[in-house]
Formats: C-alpha cells, sequence, structure tokens
C-alpha cells in the first residue's frame, strides 16, 4: 500500500533539531504533498530519504522493507537548487544522466528525443546549458529526473523558473507520470498547486509532522459549518430561517434582484429544505478552508 515510511525520523545538526520524530506515509501510485515553511524541516527529511545524509534515529521501509542502497535507483530526485552543467552541451548533458539513471545509450537516446519533442526543445541539444533561461534549464532537469520513470518521484518545487503556460505543460507531464504508476512526493509552498494536484499530505513545522491525511478529509475536518446561498427574492422573506439555530455571517444584495448570504448552520441540509420553500436558489455550497488557510492557522497556532 505504501511506497515510503518514515518511522520516528530524527535529524540533529550540532544545537539545531531538524527531525524530531517526523512519521508519514507515502501511498503507491498518489501524489503527496509535503508542506512546511521555510526551515521547517522539509528538505532534511528529502535528503534523508535520498540516501545524502542518514537519520540519528528511526527508520525508513521503501516498498514495505528496509530501505537499502539499491532503492535509489528507483527514485528520481529533482532538488529545488538545480545541479547542471553549465559548460556542458544540453544533449551531452542530458544522455549522460539517463545513462546514470541505468538506461542503455540506444533507449536514453530514444526516451530523450521522445521528451525533447514533447516539451518542444528539439532546438536545444547542441546548446550549452549556460545559454538557456531559467525556464528552459529547468525543462532539461525535469527530463533528467523523470527519464527513467522511477517508483518515487520528488520534485522540489518543480515550477520555479516556469511561465504560466510551462507550468501547466509540467503538470500535465506529472499527471502522466502518475498514471504509467510513479508516485509523486511534491515539495512547494503554492497552495492552489497543492489542491489541483495531490491526494495526501503531511505537514512539517518545527521539525514535527503536525498534520497528515488526505487533502479533502484534512479541508474538511478544519471546516466551520460555513454555507454560502445566492437566491432570487429578498432576504426578509427567508429571515425566520435564519435566525435561533443559525448564524447569519454576512449578508448583501445585488443590483440583479438576487441575494447573498454567508450563514453558519449545524444543520445545513435542513437550512436549506426550508428556504427553498420561499426563494429560487441559484447557488449554495459549503465554504471549505483552502489549503492556504489551513497552512496559515496551523504554522501560526504551534
Amino acid at each position: 500500500m505504501y511506497i515510503l515510511e518514515t518511522n520516528s525520523v530524527v535529524k540533529q545538526y550540532a544545537d539545531t533539531l531538524a527531525l524530531d520524530n517526523v512519521s508519514i506515509a507515502v501511498r503507491k501510485g498518489n501524489i503527496f504533498g509535503l508542506l512546511g515553511p521555510n526551515g521547517a524541516g522539509k528538505t532534511t527529511l528529502i535528503r534523508i530519504i535520498n540516501r545524502i545524509t542518514a537519520p540519528d534515529s528511526g527508520s525508513l521501509l521503501f516498498d514495505g522493507k528496509p530501505m537499502a542502497a539499491a532503492d535509489i535507483q528507483h527514485i528520481g530526485y529533482l532538488p529545488e537548487e538545480r545541479g547542471l552543467y553549465k559548460k556542458m552541451k544540453v544533449g551531452e548533458q542530458a544522455l549522460y544522466f539517463a545513462q546514470l539513471k541505468g538506461l542503455s545509450r540506444h533507449d536514453a537516446l530514444t526516451k530523450l528525443k521522445s521528451w525533447f519533442e514533447k516539451l518542444n526543445i528539439q532546438g536545444w541539444w547542441n546548446k550549452k546549458v549556460e545559454e538557456l533561461s531559467k525556464g528552459m534549464a529547468q525543462k532539461i532537469q525535469f527530463i533528467i529526473t523523470a527519464i527513467h520513470e522511477p517508483a518515487l518521484l520528488i520534485l522540489d518545487e518543480p515550477f520555479s523558473g516556469f511561465d504560466p503556460i510551462n507550468v501547466q505543460i509540467i503538470k500535465d507531464e506529472i499527471m502522466k507520470l502518475k498514471e504509467k504508476g510513479s508516485t509523486i512526493i511534491f515539495s512547494t509552498h503554492n497552495m492552489a498547486s497543492v489542491e489541483e494536484l495531490c491526494d495526501d499530505i503531511a505537514l512539517i513545522n518545527k521539525s514535527k509532522c503536525v498534520l497528515q491525511g488526505n487533502i479533502d478529509e484534512v479541508r474538511r475536518s478544519y471546516g466551520s459549518n460555513l454555507y454560502k446561498i445566492i437566491f432570487r427574492g429578498s432576504i426578509f422573506s427567508i429571515q425566520p430561517f435564519i435566525e435561533g439555530e443559525n448564524e447569519l455571517v454576512e449578508k448583501s444584495e445585488k443590483e440583479n434582484g438576487t441575494a447573498e448570504i454567508k450563514v453558519r448552520s449545524m444543520k445545513g441540509n435542513k437550512l436549506l429544505a426550508d428556504i427553498l420553500s420561499k426563494v429560487e436558489i441559484v447557488e449554495y455550497r459549503e465554504l471549505i478552508p483552502t489549503m492556504n488557510d489551513i497552512f496559515i492557522s496551523t504554522v501560526q497556532a504551534k
């Protein structure tokens, strides 16, 4: 069920406790959002998963077994700080890294040709990396990371340096990799992308994992029973139904004959049924907190 599990991982650097008994579980075939403010411990955890450094205590399981050095062949890692050789030509470098990941020269060339065509960068093959813009170099780095279609793909701020069009291109490629069976750990501060892409999340703050779970369930658990209702008719006609058990949080009347209210109610469906007999409903929905709201409130509370 899980491609990766970290169990009570601890890491200390001199007087700084970077990770304090951090346990996360990443389900196979999902996109997992690894979230947290700067300095929370995310990068340290990623470095431990990639065996760049070792934990002081705790354990890691990869595909249900104690993690070993050989498992790195099944992981692709795109760090926030990119690492291309600036003086090397793009194609030569991409081919070199693809072969390091276990592909034969023939298979590497075939896959690279497909990727370069897909991202419309065929003309960059003989350019040096130093000639590329940040976004162009980012595309090459993404290809190098994903070319061997690893079981686990770790992406740290993968959209940095991209314009909106290229952000969407990379998002589409991430979803295609997921469809092919890759699991993705996605670390970012962009909460809109987290809501769009992620199935599960973990939030690390001050070295501890303070929140973890399915993203929809997490958002609903922070719900405050707040409902938005837009309808045709007068607010006064439904006033009796929103008094007593319910709290009218906000109200406004529009020029087009509609009115909008926000109501805090423990019985949203009953409230809707009550007012349907009095007005025509244009829109009715529960106002569930965004991941951005949850991130801010959780981090500030700790």
